[in-house]
Formats: C-alpha cells, sequence, structure tokens
C-alpha cells in the first residue's frame, strides 16, 4: 500500500485504465458477446475514428457543451444570492424551503416536456433543464457554507465594529468557499446529465443526446459507448476545471 501511495498520480490513472480496458476486453472475449450486444475496447476505438474523423463528435459535443456552460452558470447566478437570504432569514428559509424540497421529488424528466410549451426556443429549454438539475445541489452547500462561520468570529466582526459587506467579504465568504466549491464540483457533473436530459426531451437533430438516441435506433451500440464515454470526458474536464480552481481560491488553506 505505501509503495501505491508513492507513485505519482498519473501513473497510477494510467495503469487503473489500462487494467479497465483489458478487463473489458476479456469479459468481451471470455462472454463470447455479440459485437451488438457488448463491443470490445478495440470495436469501439474503431467507431471512435469514424465518428472523429467525419466532424460528427466534435459538432455534437460541441452543442452540448454550450448548454452545459449556461445551465451551470444560471444555476450558481440563482443560487448564490437566493442560498444568502436563506441561510441569514429563518422567516425566507420557513417560507421558501418546503417548496424548494418539494420540488426535489419531482423528477426532471417530468418537468422537462413542460419547457417545451413555455420556452419556445428549444436551445434555452435545454439549458434550463441543465438549470434545474445544478440548481438544487448547489443551494444547499452554499447555505451550509453560509453557516459553517464560528459564531465566535461574528462576535470578534461585531467588536470591530465592521460593516455587513466587511463580514461578508472577510468571513463568511472564505467560510463558505470549501463547501461551496464542493457542491460546485457536483453541480458541474450534474449539468451534464441535465443537457442530455433536456436534448431527450427536446428533439432537435444535434447534441450527444441526439447521437445517442440515434445510435440506439441504429443499433450502433459501439456508437452508444462513444457517446457515453464522451459524455463522461465532458463531466471529468469540467470537474477538473472546478478543481483548479478550487485549488487557486483556497491556496491560503494549510493541509494538515
Amino acid at each position: 500500500m505505501k509503495f501505491l501511495n508513492a507513485q505519482p498520480t498519473w501513473l497510477m490513472i494510467l495503469v487503473s485504465f489500462v487494467g479497465l480496458l483489458l478487463g473489458w476486453h476479456l469479459l468481451v472475449v471470455w462472454g463470447a458477446y455479440d459485437r451488438f450486444i457488448l463491443p470490445g475496447p478495440v470495436d469501439v476505438w474503431r467507431q471512435l475514428m469514424i465518428v472523429a474523423g467525419d466532424g460528427r463528435l466534435l459538432k455534437h459535443s460541441l452543442i452540448t457543451l454550450s448548454e452545459v456552460l449556461p445551465g451551470l452558470a444560471i444555476g450558481l447566478l440563482i443560487a448564490m444570492p437566493l442560498g444568502y437570504l436563506l441561510a441569514k432569514s429563518p422567516l425566507a428559509e420557513r417560507l421558501l424551503s418546503p417548496y424548494l424540497i418539494a420540488s426535489q421529488a419531482i423528477p426532471v424528466i417530468a418537468i422537462a416536456p413542460l419547457l417545451t410549451i413555455w420556452v419556445s426556443s428549444t436551445y434555452w429549454a435545454r439549458v434550463l433543464v441543465a438549470t434545474l438539475v445544478v440548481f438544487f445541489p448547489i443551494l444547499i452547500n452554499i447555505i451550509a457554507g453560509l453557516r459553517s462561520a464560528p459564531a465566535e468570529l461574528y462576535e470578534l466582526m461585531h467588536s470591530l465594529q465592521a460593516t455587513r459587506r466587511q463580514i461578508f467579504s472577510k468571513l463568511e465568504l472564505p467560510a463558505a468557499l470549501p463547501i461551496l466549491l464542493a457542491g460546485l464540483k457536483v453541480g458541474a457533473t450534474l449539468s451534464v446529465i441535465g443537457a442530455l436530459v433536456g436534448e431527450f426531451v427536446q428533439p432537435k437533430s444535434e447534441g450527444l443526446g441526439f447521437l445517442l438516441v440515434t445510435a440506439r435506433y441504429q443499433f450502433k451500440t459501439d456508437l452508444v459507448f462513444v457517446v457515453l464515454v464522451t459524455l463522461g470526458t465532458i463531466a471529468l474536464s469540467m470537474y477538473g476545471l472546478v478543481s483548479a480552481l478550487e485549488k487557486h481560491l483556497l491556496r491560503w488553506q494549510v493541509n494538515k
């Protein structure tokens, strides 16, 4: 175990990835699965080269990404002021929390068709689905983060006659930032799911959701795997960007 912990992260990721591909290949060979049921890594790679070569993969990936990023940004922009209001106002929490919690019991896939009626733009309807998916996890983390500041520090700030703005910028925001960024990591990955759900509900001949549905109807299982790998790559990239932002913003923290 000590030997493994001493190895660089990139090497461990590479080894685990190679092990995953090998296990996948052996499963296909030993199980004697048809390509239609479970394509092997080589089959998926060939299909990846085809759709990447003709530009389809890049085209549909950019469409989905153009829905993911605004959905995440809008969800964050709405969740931040609302989270501050709920964290600081017991009255607002009593009035709004029941509706926010109850809304999470309704599947997004059930709400998404309503957006086709309310929103004339297919693109913005998809973005709003992504927004709905990321909004609540980010909101909960903002509330938890703002409430994580110790009461003693509030007393200290008041004794120094700090203004509300100073308390927010010097105490509440730094205290909430680690939890907020953790919620943003979750939201970054969920935004990909939200955009995909939006593409399922809002049929249009573009986006990875469209490509996935097309592959399913054409019984191209290898293309389905290509789309799934692409979605996973986008989610990992989004997570990595937030992690890099977290490392930059929280560089003042001392790792224990």
